[in-house]
């Protein structure tokens, strides 16, 4: 414990179902690693939760002792280290109920999406998850949640019907746009700023099958592909949802072949119309340059894993965004400078460009805290941190690339994309003036005394 905390406290927790660990206990270490291995936590205490009254029950503690708090299901989002403090560990709390009559889910605090795809699809429906099912819903809903489908039907936030989320005064509440209507607005996109989510119910969709898959070209003929794509979304139908990607692959067995060691340039894809109709509007990518992989099939929705590839084992990485307001030819020429295959050695894995605009772009029907409607595009770049001199190259890299490409920014960012959260500032990116306001105001009404002020938080400050 740190100076700051009062061991005898500790007694509270004996409460708890679950596993309450210190540093140097046997599972600590296990239990506060996620998924991203450049961020390894050393809270003060770990609270394994089993059920929301642990949490209820941590959170109480942690109030009465000024105990800074922290929560992690899955780890895809901790973008650096905890030092001190309360983490919660939710990965416990996986449950999953489908309303098959109403369409929608209810699902606990730990369920990855891969959960929701499992149980849903037996009923012909499917939520609005982003590339990788092993993510956590609580945390990438809290972020907006950027979906596959985004183009199509929105954002995931926009689909929720209510919150239990137990706010640092120990409070359960329900919060729903017509009960804590301030509460809901900051929980769809405002990230973990205002409580602990223990419960959310969101509504799905009667889809059964998408067409999608991966259209795979040589990364020397990255500038063919890419202005052919862009030139192609300007186009497009809300249906067509799609990304441009340049991959750098390791050369490691996780990685199939023939990706494995290689410079790709790919176009990911989603399309939910009429299949031959989506072939149809394919047929310009395909004919851009020479098709290396071509992995497009009409696959069940559970399956959308296949689209984007994104790993499934744990690792280091750093990364980061810029939303853009569109793609002149003037932009692709400094991203092909910066990211083409004038520059072989960058050490980035992924440099993506995904299109928005269709469905994220339309008002939400419940205000919310998400701001990223006026983007018409997303620069993504994910970097993989083997040591410490890697690490500072691609620091390098990611600030170079999003520096270049500022000019054509909206000059924000996504929360759940933004990677490394900077200084006031610098968190504050992710929100326009107006809502980064009303979400310090609503963390002073439920969080006054700052106690969830790790990952990408604002200042509590009054109204």
């Amino acid at each position: 414990m740190t100076a700051t905390h009062h061991t005898p406290d500790l007694f509270a927790l004996s409460e708890i179902h679950g596993p309450v660990l210190r540093p140097g206990d046997d599972a600590y270490l296990a239990e506060v690693t996620g998924f991203n291995l450049a961020a390894i936590h050393r809270p003060d205490i770990v609270v394994g939760a089993r059920d929301t009254d642990d949490i209820v029950t941590a959170m109480r503690w942690a109030a009465a002792t000024g105990t800074p708090i922290a929560v992690q299901a899955t780890g895809h989002g901790a973008n650096f280290p905890i030092d001190g403090g309360l983490l919660i560990s939710t990965t416990r709390l996986t449950d999953v109920t489908i309303d098959p009559a109403e369409r929608t889910a209810t699902v606990a605090a730990g369920a990855k999406w891969r959960h929701v795809l499992e149980a849903a699809a037996p009923h012909g429906l499917a939520p609005l998850n982003g590339s990788s099912s092993d993510a956590g819903v609580v945390g990438y809903t809290l972020g907006g949640g950027l979906p596959i489908l985004g183009r199509t039907y929105g954002y995931a936030a926009d689909r929720v019907r209510s919150f239990q989320v137990v706010t640092p005064d120990a409070g359960l509440r329900t919060a729903t746009a017509d009960s804590e209507p301030d509460l809901f607005w900051a929980l769809r996109g405002g990230k973990g700023n205002v409580g602990v989510v223990t419960e959310l119910t969101f509504d799905l969709l009667p889809l059964a099958t998408v067409l999608g898959g991966g259209i795979y070209f040589s990364g020397e003929d990255a500038e063919a592909v890419l202005r052919t794509w862009a030139d192609w979304t300007t186009t497009l139908p809300v249906e067509m949802c799609s990304a441009y990607t340049l991959l750098r692959l390791p050369p490691i067995p996780e990685i199939p072949e023939p990706l494995r060691g290689g410079f790709w340039s790919r176009v990911a894809l989603a399309w939910t119309g009429d299949t031959e109709e989506g072939e149809h509007l394919l047929a310009p990518l395909r004919e851009a340059a020479p098709v290396v992989l071509d992995t497009v099939e009409v696959m069940p929705y559970a399956a959308m894993d296949r689209i984007y590839l994104d790993p499934h084992d744990p690792l280091p990485a750093r990364e980061a965004c810029t939303l853009l307001r569109a793609l002149p030819p003037d932009a692709l020429t400094t991203f092909l400078d910066r990211a083409g295959p004038a520059v072989p050695d960058l050490p980035l894995l992924l440099i993506e460009l995904r299109h928005m605009g269709g469905a994220l772009s339309r008002p939400a029907d419940i205000e919310d805290a998400i701001c990223a409607r006026d983007a018409s595009y997303i620069l993504e770049t994910v970097g993989v941190l083997p040591d410490a001199e890697f690490a500072a190259a691609v620091e390098s890299a990611t600030s170079a690339l999003h520096t270049a490409m500022a000019p054509h920014s909206t000059g924000h960012t996504m929360v759940n994309l933004h990677g490394t959260p900077g200084n006031e500032k610098d968190r504050a990116r992710a929100w326009t003036d107006e809502v980064y306001t009303r979400l310090s105001h609503t963390k002073a009404t439920y969080d006054p005394g700052n106690l969830l002020r790790y990952g990408h938080t604002v200042t509590p400050q009054p109204a």
